[in-house]
C-alpha cells in the first residue's frame, strides 16, 4: 500500500477596505494511491471572492491548479484531474481528485482575493 502525504497551508490577502482569509483545517492528509482525496478550504469574504488552489512540489515554485471567479455555486476543473467545488453559501472551495497518484505528494495552498493582480501574462499565477 502506497501512502500519499499532502501538506496544506492557507493563504490570505489583506486590503485597506477589509480582510479576506482562508483556513485549511487538515494540516496533513494521508491517502492510499488510487484513493479519492479531498483537501478542505474554508474562506471568509462577504463579496464575490476570487479563489485559487496551488500545488508546490519539493524544490519547485508554486503552480496554479485552478481558480474560480464565480458568484454562484460551481464545479471548477483544473489540471492533473483536480477539481474544486465552490459553494458560496457554505464559504467553501474544497479541492478533490478521484484517484490520487504518488506524484501528487506535495504542499497545496488555497488562496482568496477580491481582485486579480493582472489580466495578462502570469500575474494571477503567483501566490498572494
Amino acid at each position: 500500500m502506497f501512502l500519499l502525504l499532502i501538506s496544506t497551508l492557507g493563504i490570505f490577502a489583506l486590503r485597506d477596505t477589509g480582510a479576506q482569509s482562508v483556513t485549511q483545517p487538515d494540516v496533513h492528509v494521508t491517502v492510499s494511491e488510487g484513493a479519492r482525496v479531498e483537501l478542505r478550504c474554508n474562506y471568509s469574504y462577504s463579496g464575490t471572492p476570487y479563489l485559487f488552489w496551488y500545488v508546490q512540489h519539493p524544490s519547485q515554485g508554486p503552480q496554479l491548479l485552478l481558480k474560480s471567479f464565480s458568484s454562484g455555486d460551481i464545479l471548477v476543473k483544473g489540471i492533473k484531474d483536480f477539481e474544486a467545488e465552490f459553494k458560496k453559501h457554505e464559504t467553501t472551495f474544497h479541492l478533490k481528485k478521484s484517484a490520487a497518484l504518488g506524484s501528487d505528494a506535495a504542499k497545496y495552498f488555497c488562496a482568496v482575493s477580491d481582485t486579480v493582480p493582472g489580466t495578462a501574462g502570469g500575474a494571477e499565477h503567483k501566490p498572494l
